[in-house]
């Protein structure tokens, strides 16, 4: 299972080994997509989370009690219509059928309802027109 988190992080927590506490103890993959921490500063990175759905609510509460806040990161897929071949490469790896090919003019349709955000249309692409676009985190109001 996958996912993404946004973790915030405190002046005292950047420089805590955060990836590599959560690949060894709770076998959880972390892919950073996004970062912007620097020494005894606060930080910000967006990452994905790869494992077990116990290791990965295990990890959730761990970050937690090392300080970090959490924001689950929607997220969605882009199509870019320029680059856009209509091939249906994207749509034989979509699970959901939220990516179909319709006649009579074999137009690509992309039904964002459906999509679940899986990313296998991504690398499935030859043009590279199919993109993971990130919401920017909601700021809170003071």
């Amino acid at each position: 299972m996958k996912r993404r988190l946004i973790l915030h992080f405190p002046r005292e927590a950047v420089h805590q080994p955060i990836t590599y506490r959560l690949a060894v103890d709770f076998d959880i993959a972390a892919k950073i997509l996004k970062a912007q921490i620097a020494p005894n500063q606060s930080g910000t990175m967006v990452v994905e989370l790869s494992g077990d759905i116990d290791e990965l609510a295990a990890a959730e509460t761990w970050l937690e009690s090392q300080g970090l806040s959490l924001n689950r990161a929607p997220a969605q897929i882009s199509i870019d219509a320029q680059l856009c071949v209509d091939c249906g490469l994207c749509s034989s790896v979509c699970p959901s059928g939220a990516l179909a090919l319709h006649q009579p003019a074999w137009q690509l349709q992309f039904d964002a309802q459906r999509c679940l955000v899986c990313e296998q249309c991504i690398p499935s692409c030859p043009l590279d027109a199919i993109a993971l676009v990130l919401a920017p985190p909601v700021k809170s109001k003071p």
